[in-house]
């Protein structure tokens, strides 16, 4: 009776040590733990890849644009987000993603920003045969009108990506819209830009024939591009007028974005050397050339080329029956004077791009 008593007193005891162990184990454990987080070491621990990024993008995505100077004079502050950046190039604001097994929504790489009934529909869909090229198909208008949305919104519109591929869209009222530029910047400074421009006559005349097809009742292309038909001054209000002084807005572009950053594809010669400007194009963006002139055919009917039938298919792509309008007859004094307006314009956009257009 005893031992047994004594035995009952040594396990007794011996669970209280062990219990004794096991709380000062545990302290150690959570001094350990508090020692390191105070000293900073928790920031490296796993946390789930949508937390990291949005508190990522909270803290630094500011610090891409301009403005960032002046909000951030602090010199250390800007090291420190530099180096944050060449640490960690993968949550730099264009390649932040929500990764699951099909790929990842990323914000676009490439962007085609103008211009409005240049040939931006025909690009688009040049480029989308590309296997490496994955783009929005509608325009998606958020540096433009649902800029208030949020970037979350509009990266969720993205198609998912592989790696190795670009995600594009191409919203062509983007090259007109002051506050695009810096709202394309505060995204990411790294994105490219293309803009296809065409002869700006001949793009008021289509954009005119466009709107007329909405508004049959509309007053005659001479009516709207005089301010008064005696005088013969233009009406630069007009946006289908307005949108042709590409100068003016590549101005507003060249405040955020070095000249390198954007390519200028001719819209005339997307019509008659679709492969030569898709050439130009796939370099820009880093692209093997895997679209070329076996890709393409003249349709003679609508007066563009379309795409050569694809495997699986049935007939081959063209773009729909609103390109390709026939133009309304317009009075060539007209015309001529609407060539005069522009022509100094012209000319300082060749001169800012290093490109001759030939429009004049």
């Amino acid at each position: 009776m005893g031992c047994s008593k004594w035995r009952a007193a040594f396990n007794f005891g011996h669970l209280k040590a062990q219990s004794k162990l096991s709380v000062f184990f545990t302290m150690i454990l959570l001094f350990t733990y508090l020692f390191y987080c105070l000293s900073g070491y928790c920031d490296s621990a796993p946390r789930p890849v949508y937390v990291q990024q949005t508190s990522f993008q909270s803290k630094f995505l500011l610090s891409d644009g301009p403005e960032a100077s002046s909000q951030q004079p602090d010199a250390r502050n800007a090291s420190r987000v530099s180096f944050v950046r060449e640490q960690m190039p993968d949550l730099s604001p264009s390649n932040m993603s929500i990764a699951n097994n099909f790929g990842s929504k990323k914000f676009p790489q490439a962007i085609i920003i103008g211009v409005k009934k240049g040939g931006t529909r025909a690009l688009l869909e040049f480029l989308r045969i590309h296997p490496d090229v994955r783009a929005v198909g509608t325009e998606p208008h958020f540096f433009d009108r649902f800029y208030d949305k949020g970037l979350e919104w509009y990266r969720n519109l993205m198609p998912r990506t592989l790696e190795g591929q670009i995600t594009m869209e191409k919203t062509p009222s983007y090259f007109i819209t002051k506050e695009a530029p810096r709202r394309v910047y505060s995204m990411s400074r790294r994105t490219k830009l293309i803009v296809v421009v065409r002869d700006p006559v001949t793009r008021a005349v289509s954009d005119y024939t466009q709107t007329l097809t909405k508004s049959p009742g509309l007053p005659s292309f001479q009516n709207l591009v005089f301010h008064n038909s005696s005088t013969g001054l233009i009406d630069t209000s007009w946006s289908a007028v307005r949108i042709g002084i590409y100068a003016k807005h590549l101005e507003n572009w060249l405040h955020f974005f070095p000249l390198p950053r954007l390519l200028f594809v001719s819209g005339e010669r997307l019509v008659t050397d679709p492969a030569g400007e898709m050439g130009r194009v796939q370099d820009f963006l880093g692209l093997k050339r895997v679209v070329t002139d076996k890709h393409f055919y003249f349709n003679q009917t609508k007066g563009f080329p379309c795409l050569k039938k694809p495997e699986g298919s049935s007939r081959p792509r063209c773009l729909g029956k609103s390109k390709g309008r026939p133009h309304p007859q317009i009075p060539s004094e007209v015309l001529l004077r609407l060539r005069d307006f522009y022509r100094p314009f012209n000319l300082k956009f060749y001169q800012m791009t290093g490109q001759d257009f030939g429009w004049d």
